[in-house]
C-alpha cells in the first residue's frame, strides 16, 4: 500500500523532471550514476523490498501535494480543456446563462475525457502501474513509462506551428523525432492547440444560432416590436433546433472523434 501511495504521489513529477532527466542524461554522463534510484531513496526504497517506509506525515504531505497539482494535470495533459470550452461556448450560443449549470458541464467534460483518454490510461496501466505493482520496475521507470504514454497523446493533438513557436522561444535545438520534444515545450504548445481547436469548433456551433437571432431580430423590427428583446423570442427556436437535430449526441460524438 505504501508503494502505491508513493507512486501516485510521484506521478506529478512526469511534468518536467522526467523530460529534464532525459535531456541531461547524455551531456551529464559523469553524474548519471547518481541519478538512478534517487526517487526510490527519497520515497523509502521503492525499488526494493527492504528499507524503511515513509512516515505518516510524509505520506500526508505527498497526498496533499498530489491533490494540489491534480487539477492542473487534468486540465493540461488531457482532452478536458477542449471539451469544457466547447460546451461553455455552446451554452453561450444558445443564450442560456445557467443551464446546464457549471457542475453539469464540468462533470460531463470529465467523463467524456475519461472516454477519450481510455486508450492512454490503459497503456499507462499496462506499461507503468501493473509492472510497478508486480515489482518488475522501480518508481523512476514507472513514471518514465507513464510520461511516454501521455507524451504520445499530447503530441498527436499539438500543431507543429505551436511546437515550433515555443521551441524557438526556448531556443531549443531541432528535434529529430516527436519523442524528443520535452514536456517543458510540449505542455504550453498542447494547451495552445487545444484552445485554438475549441474556438474553431465553437465558431461552427455559433453560426446556426446566430442566423436564428438575426432572423428573429429582423422580423421583430419589421413588425415594429422594438421594445421586445430578440433573445426572449429566439431562445425557444434555438432550443427547438438543437433538440430536433439531436444536438447533444452530435456534439458528443464530434468531440470524441476530434481526438482521433
Amino acid at each position: 500500500m505504501k508503494r502505491i501511495l508513493a507512486l501516485i504521489a510521484a506521478l506529478p513529477a512526469l511534468l518536467l523532471p522526467v523530460a529534464a532527466y532525459a535531456q541531461v542524461q547524455a551531456p551529464a554522463a559523469a553524474d548519471a550514476s547518481a541519478i538512478p534510484g534517487a526517487l526510490d531513496r527519497a520515497f523509502g526504497s521503492l525499488g526494493g523490498t527492504d528499507g524503511p517506509g515513509m512516515s505518516l506525515s510524509l505520506q500526508l504531505l505527498l497526498i496533499m501535494g498530489l491533490l494540489t497539482i491534480l487539477p492542473s494535470l487534468i486540465l493540461m495533459m488531457t482532452s478536458f480543456t477542449r471539451i469544457l470550452v466547447v460546451l461553455a461556448i455552446l451554452r453561450q450560443a444558445i443564450g442560456l446563462q445557467q443551464s446546464p449549470p457549471n457542475q453539469v458541464l464540468i462533470g460531463l467534460s470529465l467523463f467524456l475525457s475519461l472516454f477519450v483518454m481510455a486508450p492512454t490510461l490503459e497503456a499507462v496501466n499496462a506499461n507503468a502501474i501493473a509492472p510497478y505493482s508486480a515489482d518488475q520496475i522501480n518508481a523512476e521507470q514507472a513514471i518514465d513509462a507513464a510520461g511516454k504514454e501521455f507524451h504520445k497523446f499530447m503530441i498527436r493533438q499539438t500543431r507543429e506551428r505551436d511546437l515550433m513557436m515555443f521551441a524557438n522561444m526556448a531556443k531549443a535545438p531541432k528535434f529529430q523525432t516527436s519523442a524528443d520534444v520535452p514536456f517543458s515545450i510540449l505542455l504550453p504548445a498542447f494547451v495552445t492547440s487545444e484552445l485554438k481547436t475549441a474556438f474553431q469548433i465553437g465558431f461552427m456551433l455559433f453560426l446556426p444560432f446566430l442566423v436564428i437571432d438575426i432572423v428573429v431580430s429582423s422580423v421583430l423590427m419589421s413588425l415594429g416590436m422594438m421594445m421586445m428583446s430578440p433573445m426572449i423570442v429566439s431562445l425557444p427556436f434555438k432550443l427547438l433546433l438543437f433538440v430536433m437535430v439531436d444536438g447533444w449526441s452530435l456534439l458528443m460524438g464530434s468531440l470524441a472523434s476530434s481526438f482521433g
